[in-house]
């Protein structure tokens, strides 16, 4: 996560939170279990909060009490709600490495058509010349879809961020 969002921590997923009364009333929850951990980390970072991680002491779990934590449910939940957020947060990102992907596809499946092209001036394959276009297109729309939702997230981010820090009135 560090890679794609940015920030230092250790780990986003255990420990205790303090947030501010001004954050907490900026924070636009989605979530409901284990994965709100990676919405609280995202909202911090996006409104560039000043964050630190305090080493706490972890033990094993009390003789006889049993974890809510599923691990696989909930690695899914959380690996979707990552995904989520980098649509929505980094959407050029998302929709560029889109685009790329199908444009190197789109590459490696000319390659054949053009060298026998080359070799002998004749195109035989024309439903893969077809489906080469169509990839081109389809990567082309992909990224300059993510240069424009990339503009809103922008606009959006600095007004989430004006609001947070206009917003006195609920304490600092």
């Amino acid at each position: 996560m560090q890679k794609i969002f940015g920030g230092s921590f250790r780990d986003m997923l255990s420990g205790y939170r303090v947030f501010s009364r001004r954050y907490v009333k900026s924070f636009p929850a989605h979530s409901h279990g284990f994965e709100i951990e990676t919405e609280l980390n995202v909202h911090a970072l996006e409104l560039r909060m000043p964050c630190t991680e305090i080493d706490t002491p972890y033990g094993a779990r009390p003789e006889g009490s049993a974890s809510k934590l599923s691990t696989y449910r909930d690695g899914w939940r959380i690996l979707k709600t990552i995904g989520r957020l980098v649509v929505s947060e980094k959407p050029l990102q998302f929709f560029g490495l889109l685009g790329a992907g199908l444009a190197l596809l789109a590459m490696l499946l000319a390659a054949p058509i053009l060298i026998e092209y080359g070799h002998t001036g004749l195109v035989r394959r024309f439903p893969t010349l077809g489906l080469v276009t169509a990839l081109v297109v389809c990567g082309g729309i992909s990224f300059v879809t993510g240069l424009i939702l990339q503009a809103i997230t922008l606009a959006r981010r600095e007004a989430k961020q004006f609001a947070y820090l206009a917003n006195t009135a609920a304490g600092k």
